[in-house]
């Protein structure tokens, strides 16, 4: 398949409509949204309000019906009470996992390995990716709102993937995060995947699809995208980068129970009272020249610099 590979929208931005519009059409959704209290008003910002109308074409009406469905979504499965122990037999094989690194617009990545699939349960399968998805927004720098996946197709066959949790994977990324997404690697996916991809793009958005690029390691845009996106010091090898480590769940687990240790306090009494998690230090932001110092700061990158209360108000 075309790699579809595009600059220009590598970094997940779009053109809009003028600022003073923008507002103008926040506050109509907010004034039909009513007000909301505790957890539900952090998911009523500007920005996050913004989302919704992006992802609805700035339709006012068409982004009031998503964002209420979003509020009930979180009100009945209440997705930021999942803690890793909750998940953590989905987990162990590395099927989804957020990498140590970001890529060079500071961005978290989710590393996907469909052939790693262990689990038949739906329930299950979409649970993990609700916990994944909350926990790299909760890691997000400031000035950052989108997520890029990457997407290892190695050792894959059909019987990893299923139309259903594709379907419900869909429904779930963008009905309830929209405009989180900013790009998807599908790297290496095989002649056997085509079919399949064609079946489930139909439960994709034209504006989801849009994010979806087929990359191939043998192809010079591939490299030039991945060289462009992130330090390939830091990228895995099943991605052409230089970290041969595998994954180890052993220490993922260790750093997942203490990004959870650290959430509850973002949600004390229903409101953001302290900081959010600390920051990862991007990879953008190591000297290129210094790699005994990169060495040093991957090891360092879950202890970096604390984000203020509002940086959390301007992801959600």
């Amino acid at each position: 398949m075309s790699t579809g590979l595009n600059k220009s929208n590598l970094d997940g931005s779009e053109n809009s409509l003028p600022q003073e519009l923008q507002q103008e059409m926040i506050n109509e959704v907010r004034k039909l949204i009513g007000p909301q209290s505790g957890k539900l008003a952090v998911y009523c910002t500007d920005a996050s309000i913004a989302r919704y109308l992006r992802a609805r074409n700035w339709h006012v009406k068409k982004a009031v019906k998503m964002l209420n469905a979003t509020l009930k979504w979180r009100t009945d499965y209440k997705p930021d009470e999942i803690r890793w122990d909750d998940i953590a037999m989905e987990a162990e094989t590395g099927k989804i996992y957020r990498s140590n690194y970001k890529d060079k617009y500071g961005r978290p990545v989710l590393v996907m390995r469909p052939s790693c699939q262990n689990s038949k349960s739906i329930k299950g399968q979409i649970k993990y990716l609700v916990y994944c998805m909350e926990n790299a927004i909760l890691n997000l720098p400031v000035d950052q709102e989108q997520m890029v996946w990457l997407i290892d197709f190695h050792g894959f066959n059909l019987s990893h993937i299923s139309i259903k949790v594709t379907r419900e994977t869909a429904h779930v990324l963008q009905e309830h995060y929209p405009e989180r997404l900013g790009i998807a690697i599908l790297y290496n996916p095989p002649k056997i995947f085509e079919p399949f991809y064609m079946l489930a793009r139909p439960f994709l958005e034209a504006k989801t699809a849009n994010k979806v690029k087929f990359a191939y390691s043998d192809d010079v845009n591939t490299t030039k995208m991945m060289s462009e996106l992130f330090d390939m010091e830091f990228v895995e090898s099943a991605f052409g980068g230089k970290d041969i480590a595998d994954f180890d769940i052993a220490k993922y687990a260790e750093r997942m129970r203490e990004d959870d240790k650290k959430t509850p306090q973002i949600w004390k009494n229903g409101y953001i009272t302290e900081s959010p998690l600390p920051l990862e230090k991007s990879n953008s932001d190591s000297d290129s020249d210094e790699q005994a110092k990169r060495a040093e700061e991957k090891e360092e990158q879950d202890d970096d610099a604390t984000s203020s209360v509002e940086s959390l108000s301007v992801k959600n």
